[in-house]
Parts: structure tokens; sequence; C-alpha cells
């Protein structure tokens, strides 16, 4: 659940089981550059577009690229709660789906602005993969927007995360250990040393990845997100701990000597927020941060000790994330006791610019003399 509130939008990117369906291809104005041209070749494009379609989250990037990394242009952001009651029913609710195409509306307008140069690519994650009625949902977005919509699966979406966030990965460290604690999932992935290119932003080596079944909605809609006690929030933990426990045995993971913590997601960029005492949010200060095991502790305290008012009334919380921090913060407890690593990287990034990134290095957007 990267984070949805407002990004510094000429700033550089720089340091700092789902019911089977046959779902048919749809081709727009929008989807494009996906694909090899006719001869394999593909040429730079001189602007970007990634949207990522979320539990709770619609968001979007556009972008050019520079000599060695790229330039944001435009962006968009909105919470929408597309998965909302999705655990219970197993399908999307009709104002669930009415919120993310009014959302989506704004974004075909937005591409419509940049012109036939914009090359993108659309995304929609774990909510339509596990709704029974996502690829009905998915035309139903093509035929109100002219969007079409890419279901990706949980494999693809820990790649993206990873090319986003590669770039915070302390080059001294032996790996780090990354999570995107989203609506509806949340995945984790053992990054080794970032592989070495020659222009554009580092390359991550994913040594091993999953993807939780359970993300800050879900949890909030079988806990309470309101009235969180420390009882429920340790029942929280204790319904995810295992799941990442099995994760590192699977990876064979012994220890995290040398390794660090990599998050993205709403849920940390709220606690670096929250940390930094910020009066409102700052995506500039919060992206790239470095937090000790410490001050977690006393974020994390401090948001259980607090009210449901005092967290909508908080500027870098809000009533829209009011009741799903606590289980965020949950998932993230549960990490720091499976892989206690002593430092955590606050990134404000993660699929789109993974996407971006993806993209633009495919078309060889910095090869020499490329960008």
């Amino acid at each position: 659940m990267a984070d949805d509130r407002a990004r510094d939008a000429s700033g550089p990117y720089a340091p700092a089981p789902a019911k089977s369906r046959r779902r048919r291809r749809h081709r727009s104005p929008w989807h494009r550059g996906n694909g090899p041209a006719a001869n394999g070749a593909r040429t730079p494009s001189s602007h970007y577009a990634a949207l990522d379609l979320g539990t709770n989250n619609c968001r979007l990037l556009v972008a050019r690229p520079t000599p060695d990394a790229f330039r944001v242009v435009d962006s968009f952001s909105r919470i929408v709660r597309l998965g909302e009651g999705l655990s219970a029913s197993g399908s999307l609710s009709d104002p669930a789906m009415a919120r993310a195409i009014g959302a989506l509306r704004v974004c075909a307008a937005k591409l419509g602005q940049q012109g036939n140069g914009v090359r993108s690519r659309l995304i929609a994650t774990e909510a339509c993969r596990a709704a029974t009625n996502g690829s009905e949902f998915v035309e139903r977005v093509q035929a109100a927007t002219g969007l079409a919509l890419e279901i990706i699966d949980r494999e693809t979406e820990a790649r993206l995360a990873a090319y986003g966030c590669a770039s915070l990965m302390d080059p001294e460290a032996g790996g780090a250990i990354l999570f995107d604690i989203g609506g509806g999932s949340s995945e984790l992935a053992f990054l080794g040393r970032s592989g070495a290119v020659d222009r554009g932003p580092p390359v991550a080596t994913i040594l091993a990845w999953v993807s939780l079944p359970m993300g800050v909605v879900t949890l909030a809609e079988r806990h309470g997100g309101k009235a969180v006690t420390p009882e429920i929030f340790e029942a929280m933990i204790g319904e995810v701990s295992p799941l990442v426990a099995a994760f590192a045995a699977r990876a064979g993971m012994n220890g995290t000597k040398g390794l660090h913590l990599l998050g993205t997601s709403g849920t940390v960029t709220t606690m670096a927020g929250l940390h930094l005492e910020l009066p409102f949010y700052d995506r500039r200060r919060v992206d790239g941060l470095w937090m000790h095991a410490n001050e977690l502790d006393v974020v994390v305290a401090d948001l259980l000790r607090s009210t449901y008012e005092q967290r909508v009334a908080h500027a870098c919380i809000g009533a829209e994330r009011a009741d799903l921090v606590l289980g965020g913060c949950a998932i993230l407890e549960a990490i720091r006791r499976v892989f206690p690593c002593e430092r955590l990287r606050v990134a404000d990034r993660g699929l789109r610019e993974g996407m971006l990134v993806e993209m633009m290095r495919r078309d060889g957007a910095w090869s020499q003399g490329a960008a």
C-alpha cells in the first residue's frame, strides 16, 4: 500500500486462490508499449506512465527518462477501497467499483493530456485477482474509461516492488528484506546486493519472495481497526507471524546479520511521518529515511495509545487511513519479530516506480546516448 498522499510531481527519482477465469486481452489507447515491436526492437519513448490499482488505492505516475533515472512530470493518487467487503463476499461491490472507476477516469484524462508519445503499463493487483468478478470489472473499466487494466500475478507484483526500491538498498549491506504491505496482500522479498548496471537505477537481485494473503484492509475487517486494544493487536500479529516464519524457513534464512529492512507502503511512510513529527506529510523528508528498531517501537506504542479520533485528526494519518494503520503496524511487527533487523529504510516508492524502471530499461532509455 504505497503512499496515497501528494508527492512532488517535479522532483527527481533518485536517492533519496482467485476463481479461475479466462481473461480477454484488451487494447485501448492507453495500453501501449508492453511488448516488443514487430521486428523485436524497442525505442525509448519521451514519456512513460505507470498505473497501480490496488485493494485500497488508485495511483498513477507519469515520468520522462533522464540520463541516469527519471523525473516525475505528473501524478495522481486516491484512496478508493476497491477491496472493501471482499474478504466476506468474495466479490467487488458496486459502490467500490464506482469509486475506482471515478478515480480511473481522472487517470485517463491525465494520460490523454500526454498525447500519443506516452508508453504505459496499467496494472491491478490483489482485489482484482481475488474477486470472482475481477475480470468483469476490468471489462467495465475499459468500457467506461478506455483503460485496459492488466491483472498481474503475485510474483510480478513482488518483482516490480523490488525494481522500484532497489536504489534504496544500502550498498554496504549484505542484502535487505523488502516488504510491501498492501490492502489485500503483502509481499516480502529477500534481496541480494544490487546488480551493477552502466546507467540508470540499480537492479535488485531477488533471492526469494512470497505473497501473504492479507493486508491492512483484510486485517481491519477481520479484527476491527478503530478500537484496537493491545490484545487485538497481538491477535493480528499472531495471524501474520506464522506466514512470515514459513517464508524465512523456505528461503533458508538463518539470522539477519548484515541485512536491513526495506519497507514500501503507506504503513511505513505514515510511521516515518509520525516519527519526524511532521505537521503535514512531506515525501522529500520521508523517502529514504532510516529508522532504528527503538524508534519504530516508540511509534507503534504511541499509535496503540491513541484513539481513533486522534488518528483521524493527525495530518499524517487522516480519516481514510485511521482504521487501517494499526493493521499495517501489526504486519510490520510480525515481520520484525521474524527478521529482527536493527535498521529499516523507508521507501515512498514501489510498484509504479518499478514499472517505470522496467519499461525504460527494456526500451534502452539509459543505454549510451539514449537518454
